[in-house]
């Protein structure tokens, strides 16, 4: 059986890895991806305390990691659905080049 801290381990790695990749990157779908991943880790931390929590009878975790999970598909669409929008107008997805004020 893999300890708690195993699982937290790999959530503060992929946690980490992801504000790394939205902090660093300048490509919009690579930041979405990051923050993605950032969601994952939460995921993970959740359903890793629900499991070595007192009363694992007790959905909450879970319920918790669905939640995000739909959360994250409804970032994804939006997200996408902007990038694709903001692509078609200025024909880039660099952060750095976005201006959205400027004519």
């Amino acid at each position: 059986m893999v300890p708690l801290t195993g699982y937290l381990l790999v959530g503060a790695f992929l946690f980490s890895a992801g504000l790394y990749g939205a902090l660093a990157r300048r490509n919009a779908i690579a930041v979405l991806m990051s923050i993605e991943l950032m969601l994952n880790a939460a995921n993970i931390n959740l359903v890793a305390f629900w499991r070595y929590g007192d009363t694992p009878a007790n959905l909450t975790g879970q319920v918790f990691a669905v939640l995000i999970i739909a959360l994250a598909a409804a970032e994804a669409a939006v997200g996408l659905a902007l990038i694709i929008s903001v692509y078609r107008e200025r024909k880039t997805v660099n952060l750095d080049e976005l201006d959205l004020l400027a004519g």
